[in-house]
């Protein structure tokens, strides 16, 4: 869904929270796309590619699948996609006209239709219920891919957007 090049991820999260304290998590019940609007980016098989990702993040990272009643987070994910317009202005400058000779310039506009696609993941405290953490990316979807090039790309996208969680510690 998402391609490989984009924006950098942006975080935000609780300073307050001691996240080192967290070791399990479970999937958020609003953590599913079936019950949102689908279109052809966002379904069923991609939900899969995204759960897959963020298992395999979230275990790379030592934290360990729970039941929900009993994880220390629970984990939601958000996709959208939106329309954008792309306008590029240029000049070109010539030498000579049909009618006479001279330098002149012409402006040439062309506009460009494409689709974003934003992917945040969401980290939320289950005893409080609070949102602790959030992350997110943002990126121009490419059409015509291959499953493994879909599979690629989502990867690539969960470990951008989870190389900051749990959130690096500064003093």
């Amino acid at each position: 869904m998402l391609s490989a090049c984009g924006t950098t991820p942006d975080w935000d999260y609780d300073k307050s929270v001691e996240f080192a304290n967290y070791k399990t998590y479970a999937w958020s019940a609003e953590a599913s796309l079936q019950a949102r609007p689908q279109n052809y980016q966002v379904n069923g098989l991609m939900e899969k590619r995204i759960r897959n990702a963020i298992t395999e993040q979230m275990a790379s990272q030592g934290f360990k699948l729970a039941d929900p009643a009993q994880a220390d987070i629970l984990i939601n994910y958000h996709v959208a996609v939106d329309k954008k317009l792309e306008v590029d202005t240029f000049k070109v400058s010539y030498g000579a006209r049909w009618n006479y000779w001279g330098w002149g310039v012409d402006h040439h506009t062309t506009a460009r239709e494409y689709k974003v696609g934003t992917l945040v993941v969401d980290i939320i405290d289950r005893t409080s219920n609070q949102l602790v953490w959030r992350g997110a990316k943002e990126s121009r979807l490419r059409a015509k891919q291959t499953p493994e090039q879909r599979t690629e790309s989502v990867n690539k996208t969960i470990a951008e957007i989870l190389a900051n969680f749990p959130p690096k510690v500064q003093h």
